[in-house]
């Protein structure tokens, strides 16, 4: 039943964005490198792979450079205008297209590169496995300030492999155990009040079973038990 909503939304999505998308498209190709969609290969269900698409905010040749596959806060690879695109998500948009051709669902654990998904214990990676990655879900909507926790002192590719993959593999876990159409539903409402409200801690209200953070996490995910 997931499957006729995520054909539903994103086509009525990608129809009412045209008119915020096609200025985007223009501005990137005139801008920057001038690429407009940058594809990248992520792991999807059943461990197949596929090409994400998102608005290129980065130097073409970023997952060779620097940290890779994970961003930082201020990463000097990301782009003027790929600054603002990054921050208010725009940059996902594309992902509908996905979720059209079947590569993706409107919610879903997150859809990782070859290297942050093997950061995952092999039972997160098998249990991931089981359904599509989405362009929102229960793991992104938690982290979604990731690139302001990467900075200072976390920041740092064994932060990120030790404290912050655990956790978003056990959210993942915690979401195809508990996988249905009322979390379907309930992720995409608070995935539209966290774009329109950054700090509220509503997610922790609404997903009260969550597994608890780890401490080092607790204040920049607004963790309220």
């Amino acid at each position: 039943m997931d499957r006729f909503f995520d054909i539903l939304f994103s086509g009525i999505a990608l129809l009412l964005l045209s008119p915020l998308l096609v200025p985007i498209v223009i501005t990137l190709r005139l801008t920057g490198e001038g690429e407009v969609f940058f594809l990248q290969e992520r792991i999807g269900k059943d461990g197949g792979k596929f090409k994400l698409f998102k608005f290129a905010t980065m130097l073409k040749n970023s997952p060779n450079i620097g940290t890779g596959t994970v961003t930082m806060r201020g990463d000097p690879r990301v782009l003027p205008v790929g600054t603002f695109l990054r921050k208010t998500k725009i940059n996902e948009l594309p992902q509908l297209l996905n979720i059209l051709f079947g590569d993706m669902s409107v919610i879903g654990p997150r859809p990782l590169t070859i290297q942050t998904f093997g950061a995952y214990s092999e039972n997160t990676q098998g249990l991931i496995k089981q359904v599509r990655p989405g362009l929102s879900g229960v793991g992104s909507i938690i982290f979604r300030g990731e690139e302001e926790i990467m900075h200072g002192v976390t920041a740092s590719v064994d932060f990120y492999a030790n404290v912050i993959a655990p956790y978003k593999g056990a959210l993942e876990e915690w979401f195809v155990s508990n996988k249905s159409l009322y979390i379907y539903f309930v992720a995409i409402f608070v995935t539209a009040w966290a774009v329109l409200i950054p700090s509220t801690k509503i997610a922790w209200r609404v997903f009260k079973d969550l597994p608890e953070p780890p401490t080092e996490l607790k204040q920049a995910l607004n963790y309220t038990d």
